[in-house]
C-alpha cells in the first residue's frame, strides 16, 4: 500500500543505488545470507538473514557513507566532513574517510559506550564528545560545519546516503531471487528507504516491512499526517533506531514503497537478540534483531521466503549482558526470587540442595541480615535462577513453598 505522502518523489534512483554498488566493489563486504531453520518454523515459510552485523565497521552503515563522502568535490573533501553519532554512523564515517584521505571529526554523546568510541578512534577519525544525548551532539557537529566549512555527513537524511544503503535491497535481490518480503528496522529511514528504492524498482511484487520499536515510533503518527512528525524522549534499548524524527529524504520514499510499518516491544527485541545468539550464532545488537522482533511477535501474516535485515551487530557488553538476562526473562528461563530463612550455619546449603533437585542453576545469591523487617535470627535472601521455561519457573516455585520457605512478591 501507499501511504499517500505528498513529498517529492523519486530523489533516488535505481540507476543511483546501482552506480553505488560499483562505487563500493571493494569497499563494503557483500555479506552473507544465513537461512534460519527455526524462524522459518515460526513463519511457516523461509526465512533468510541477510547478515549486515558482519560489514565492516559491524553494520551497513559503511556505505552510504562512503558513497556520500566519495562524491564530494575536492574542495570540500579538503575541508573534511564532521557527523555526529553514538555509534555506527560513526565509524561508518570514520573507515569511509579514512580510506578516500579525507580528515574526519566525529561527535559522540558523553555516554556512548567505550568500545563504539575506541573504534570510531582506530578508525582514524577525531573523536569529540558532547552532549548527554544525540541531538544535542547533532548540534554541536552541525554548529562545528558552519564554523569550519566541514561537510555534514547526515547520517540518513541525504540521495547519497540512500543510494550506498540501497546497495543491499540489490544484494538481497541477487541472493534471494525468489524473496516475497524483506523485514528491515527503521530509525530515520535511510536502509529502509534505499531497499524499497532498489527492491520496488526491479519487483514490484516483493512486499517491504519497516520495524520501529514502541518507544521510539516517529513513522506511524508521521504517516498518517503526511509529514515528518517529531516525538518527544524517544526511548528504546536499540539506540541504532532509537531517533525521534523521520529524515525529509527517507520519509517520502517510505511513504511511497514501503508496504508496512510495525512496532515491537523491548521484551520482543531482548527475545530476538537471544535467538540470534542461541540459534544463528550471530551477535547482533538490538536495531538489528528489530526485524527478528517483528517476525516473532506476529511472523504469521508475512509471505515467505522472508529475508530480515540485521543491520548491525556493533553491541555493547554491559548492554548485551542486560538485554540476555532480560530475554531469558521474557522467556521463563531467569527467575528472580526472595525469600526468608533462619539465619544458621548450613541454612544455605540445605536451600540449595532444594534448588538442585528441581535442576534449577543458581547464578547469584545475595543476602541481607540487617533489616528491621527481619527478626533476630532471620536472614533475606536474593536468588539469580537459570531456569527451563516457565513450566520450570513454577515447579521451582512449589519446591521452595513445598520446603517451607516463604517466598516474597
Amino acid at each position: 500500500m501507499s501511504y499517500g505522502t505528498a513529498v517529492p518523489f523519486p530523489p533516488v534512483t535505481l540507476d543511483d543505488v546501482r552506480g553505488a554498488q560499483k562505487m563500493l566493489s571493494g569497499v563494503a563486504r557483500v555479506t552473507a545470507m544465513e537461512t534460519s531453520r527455526h524462524l522459518s518454523q515460526l513463519v511457516g515459510a523461509p526465512v533468510h538473514l541477510k547478515c549486515e552485523n558482519l560489514q565492516r565497521t559491524g553494520s551497513f552503515k559503511l556505505r552510504g557513507a562512503y558513497v556520500r563522502i566519495a562524491g564530494l568535490l575536492p574542495e570540500e573533501r579538503a575541508a573534511g566532513v564532521v557527523a555526529a553519532s553514538a555509534g555506527n554512523h560513526a565509524q561508518g564515517v570514520a573507515l569511509a574517510s579514512s580510506l578516500l584521505g579525507v580528515h574526519a571529526t566525529v561527535f559522540m554523546p558523553k555516554g556512548a559506550p567505550l568500545p563504539k568510541i575506541s573504534a570510531t578512534r582506530d578508525y582514524g577519525a577525531e573523536v569529540r564528545m558532547h552532549g548527554q544525548v544525540v541531538d544535542e551532539t547533532l548540534a554541536a557537529a552541525q554548529e562545528y560545519a558552519a564554523e569550519t566549512g566541514a561537510v555534514f555527513i547526515h547520517p540518513f537524511d541525504h540521495p547519497d546516503v540512500i543510494a550506498g544503503q540501497g546497495t543491499v535491497g540489490l544484494e538481497i535481490l541477487e541472493q534471494c531471487p525468489e524473496v516475497r518480503t524483506i523485514v528491515v528496522g527503521i530509525g530515520g529511514g535511510g536502509l529502509a528507504a534505499g531497499i524499497a528504492v532498489a527492491v520496488k524498482s526491479l519487483r514490484p511484487d516483493v512486499r517491504i516491512v519497516g520495524v520501529q520499536a514502541v518507544g521510539s515510533a516517529a513513522y506511524p503518527p508521521s504517516l498518517a499526517a503526511g509529514h515528518p512528525v517529531a516525538i518527544e524522549n524517544p526511548a528504546t534499548m536499540a539506540d541504532g533506531i532509537r531517533v525521534g524524527r523521520p529524515g525529509e529524504v527517507p520519509f517520502g520514499i517510505i511513504g511511497e514503497l514501503v508496504d508496512e510499518v510495525r512496532t515491537v516491544t523491548e521484551d520482543e527485541l531482548s527475545a530476538a537478540l537471544l535467538l540470534c545468539l542461541e540459534r544463528a550464532k550471530l551477535v547482533v545488537e538490538p536495531a538489528g534483531a528489530s526485524p527478528v522482533a517483528a517476525l516473532l511477535g506476529d511472523g504469521g501474516g508475512i509471505a515467505g521466503p522472508v529475508v530480515a535485515v540485521l543491520s548491525g551487530g556493533n553491541v555493547d557488553p554491559v548492554l548485551l549482558q542486560r538485554v540476555l538476562r532480560h530475554g531469558m526473562a521474557a522467556q521463563g528461563r531467569y527467575l528472580a526470587v526472595r525469600l526468608r530463612l533462619t539465619d544458621r550455619p548450613g541454612a544455605l546449603a540445605t536451600l540449595l540442595g532444594v534448588l538442585s533437585v528441581v535442576d534449577a542453576n543458581v547464578l547469584d545469591v545475595s543476602h541481607v541480615r540487617t533489616d528491621p523487617r527481619l527478626g533476630l535470627t532471620e536472614a533475606e535472601v536474593e536468588l539469580h535462577l537459570e531456569t527451563k521455561g516457565p513450566e520450570h519457573c513454577a515447579e521451582v516455585g512449589r519446591a521452595l513453598r513445598d520446603a517451607g520457605y516463604t517466598v516474597i512478591d
